[in-house]
């Protein structure tokens, strides 16, 4: 008797829904490095319809061969009749330069390279091909250094950057070995990048080792866990986001009516009031200290970038490094 054939996976099932409101005549960016990940999004993406694609694909120079991806990646774009953008850029040169770890310098560089290609195309549109397993890894990657619940929302579907330009990340909902049985299914060619197992990488450490060591420490596989806590996470991230969207951000802060919230809030009105206000790299010690002013015992809390938080007559504001046009921050609302 034959055996039945398996039915090849759908990748983009999950993303149906709101993928369909894409015109698929209206050209997009789709971020592609030449491994399974973004060949596989591509391929699924041509078969839907969408034609107007623009395969953008950035060469790190980490490795010897890191210019055969680069030409790989063209003459996967020349055989679909897609227009390609190929970039260049010493990453480790830059990590050195800034100071910065090579994922740091490399994803920094990945995101200056789509937005030039962005405003050269007047495409402020971008696929990339992030998926479930990596919704794990920057789960665990945000717990494991203290973020909030808005970092543990980690990846989120459709989103919008700094740069003004449209993510969409169809394959979220995607589990690597899915992609795997795509690849697999459709006999696509993929160049595998060998960086991906490297252990000075924090991911690859938490991908090959911390993942593997928690489902152990279980019994199961603690994947399906974790991504459905960020989703749960990412949800009500959305829903307070939403909630506090209707609301100006104010130049000062009432001391009063902060005390008055709980906890949960009041952290929640201090980040978006500090973001709002133009402070970089706002965490839990930033809202933190801020918070700490609430009590009384403190009038001041330093702030990065030289900036600092200050408590006056009931108000807490802004003021700006040493040499500033004023003592208050006086940007308007």
């Amino acid at each position: 008797m034959q055996a039945r054939r398996r039915k090849t996976p759908d990748i983009l099932r999950h993303a149906a829904p709101w993928l369909a409101r894409f015109d698929p005549e209206q050209p997009r960016l789709v971020g592609v490095s030449g491994g399974r990940d973004s060949v596989a999004l591509l391929h699924a993406l041509v078969a839907r319809g969408y034609r107007q694609l623009i395969v953008c694909h950035l060469d790190h120079r980490l490795r010897p061969d890191s210019d055969a991806d680069a030409r790989f990646v063209a003459a996967l774009a020349k055989a679909l009749n897609l227009r390609a953008e190929i970039g260049r850029e010493n990453v480790a040169a830059r990590a050195a330069r800034k100071k910065q770890s090579l994922e740091t310098a490399a994803r920094e560089a990945r995101h200056a390279f789509f937005a030039k290609i962005a405003r050269r195309q007047k495409c402020p549109r971008l696929f990339l091909a992030h998926h479930a397993d990596d919704q794990v890894e920057t789960f665990l990657f945000n717990l494991f250094r203290g973020a909030g619940s808005a970092g543990l929302g980690a990846i989120r579907p459709l989103t919008a950057n700094a740069d003004g330009i449209e993510i969409a990340r169809p394959l979220l909902a995607v589990w690597r070995e899915e992609i795997d049985e795509y690849i697999a299914a459709h006999g696509l060619e993929f160049r595998e990048d060998i960086s991906n197992l490297d252990p000075r990488f924090t991911r690859n450490r938490l991908r090959h080792e911390i993942v593997p060591a928690l489902s152990a420490a279980f019994g199961r596989n603690v994947r399906r866990a974790v991504w459905r806590a960020a989703e749960l996470m990412r949800d009500e991230d959305e829903f307070f986001g939403e909630l506090l969207a209707s609301e100006d951000v104010p130049r000062e802060m009432s001391v009063r009516s902060l005390r008055e919230k709980p906890v949960a809030l009041q952290r929640r009105l201090l980040q978006r009031w500090l973001k709002g206000r133009g402070i970089a790299n706002v965490g839990f010690d930033e809202v933190e200290a801020v918070r700490a002013l609430l009590a009384g015992s403190r009038a001041k809390a330093n702030l990065p970038g030289a900036w600092h938080a200050r408590r006056n007559r009931g108000r807490i504001f802004l003021q700006p490094p040493a040499g500033g046009a004023s003592k208050k921050q006086n940007l308007s609302s």
